[in-house]
């Protein structure tokens, strides 16, 4: 994966729009946060293979980035984006990583379900 590039993503974005595609979305504070430190919560969402179509979509912010996709009867949101490759499968990949180097979050488009 690369640093994001708004203008590059934005294109990718664009080049799904009106289509069927499959979505995979995952945010996390990492599975043992809180077994390191109780103090911790931890937070996991987790989406995979669902299928949706966009009519709108945007990549915003300065770096952190975020994304939002306007879906029939609402939106996908993703914030906290900082790399993104688009794959030999023709899948965006975006992911968000910490100070850490460790994934936080990641959104992924495809016309094909993912493996």
């Amino acid at each position: 994966m690369i640093p994001i590039v708004k203008e590059e993503v934005q294109k990718y974005l664009n080049r799904f729009r009106d289509k069927e595609l499959y979505v995979h979305l995952e945010t996390t504070t990492g599975a043992y946060s809180a077994f390191n430190n109780q103090d911790n919560m931890t937070v996991v969402a987790f989406i995979r293979n669902t299928k949706v179509m966009f009519d709108q979509a945007k990549i915003t912010g300065d770096g952190p980035f975020r994304v939002g996709l306007k879906i029939e009867n609402g939106w996908i949101y993703a914030e906290g984006l900082t790399d993104w490759i688009f794959n030999s499968e023709e899948q965006l990949l975006l992911a968000g990583h910490n100070s850490e180097g460790k994934l936080a979050i990641a959104l992924q488009l495809s016309e094909k379900p993912f493996k």
